[in-house]
């Protein structure tokens, strides 16, 4: 049982493969990313597949941030065993990932190094069963955002990631623009005060994509437009033929956690964001 670690995102989608195939949902992150990776190469550029003696994989990684590596599923040795062999462990700040996977990478790292985690964010992912969408819907209509909606979009990611403890002082026009050029950015706009809340979805990769992100700018909530271009870009994904749309949300968030169960989004696994100092 060994860990092999490439910075080539074509090597490490080949080598993973059927692993990623036979739960495309629980790779969700591990997929959307290294597709991405695929077109833009990431700075981070590091990958990772855990080989069986016979040669399956069955548990991958990859980083997403460049001291904060995502976790697949995997068993619980080859997390503790990532530990060891992850280039510049030292230096990492953080780990995401399905919660008794990414502690039990943290627990190792802190052992042999004496450092110390804590839990940051708890995540939920969802998978929509049946859409369900909002009745009465809100004032308003969905529509494809375009490029001039770019710069707008762009102030919202920044606001989005400054809501949920990422880092907002960076440039998201790289994020934003392959989105609005493919199409997979959607606005709710009225008629009175123009956009008020968006959302994004994922290319389909391996027959599922993932909602993200969707934001509402303060002075907006409460009015029902998160639900409504939800409900708009998650149609869009299954017109184009995604049979799996899944979501995360934030655990210690009840309304959003109600709001997409309202819509027909259902629990799957638990995720955390770890710390580490």
């Amino acid at each position: 049982m060994t860990w092999h670690i490439t910075e080539d995102a074509e090597a490490f989608r080949a080598a993973a493969v059927d692993h990623f195939a036979a739960d495309p949902a629980r790779n969700t992150v591990l997929l959307t990313v290294s597709e991405g990776a695929r077109r833009r190469p990431l700075e981070s550029g590091r990958y990772g597949w855990w080989a069986e003696p016979d040669g399956r994989v069955t548990g991958a990684f990859l980083f997403t941030l460049r001291h904060e590596p995502a976790l697949g599923p995997m068993p619980a040795v080859a997390a503790r065993a990532l530990a060891h062999v992850l280039p510049d462990a030292a230096e990492l700040t953080g780990v995401r990932g399905e919660e008794e996977t990414a502690e039990a990478f943290a627990r190792e790292l802190c052992r042999v190094s004496g450092r110390t985690w804590a839990t940051a964010r708890r995540m939920r992912l969802h998978r929509l069963g049946d859409l369900t969408p909002p009745d009465p819907a809100p004032p308003g209509r969905a529509r494809v955002a375009g490029a001039a909606d770019i710069p707008l979009a762009v102030e919202w990611m920044r606001q989005f990631a400054r809501d949920i403890g990422e880092e907002a002082d960076v440039d998201f026009t790289p994020n934003i623009e392959p989105r609005v050029a493919e199409g997979r950015l959607h606005l709710w706009q009225t008629d009175e005060a123009g956009p008020v809340s968006m959302a994004s979805v994922s290319r389909i990769v391996a027959g599922q994509a993932r909602v993200s992100p969707v934001f509402t700018p303060a002075e907006q909530r409460g009015r029902g437009y998160a639900a409504a271009v939800t409900t708009a870009v998650t149609r869009a994904a299954l017109d184009a033929g995604a049979a799996q749309v899944l979501l995360f949300t934030d655990v210690a968030n009840p309304t959003s956690n109600a709001l997409y169960r309202r819509l027909g989004y259902r629990p799957v696994i638990d995720h955390v964001g770890l710390t580490i100092t």
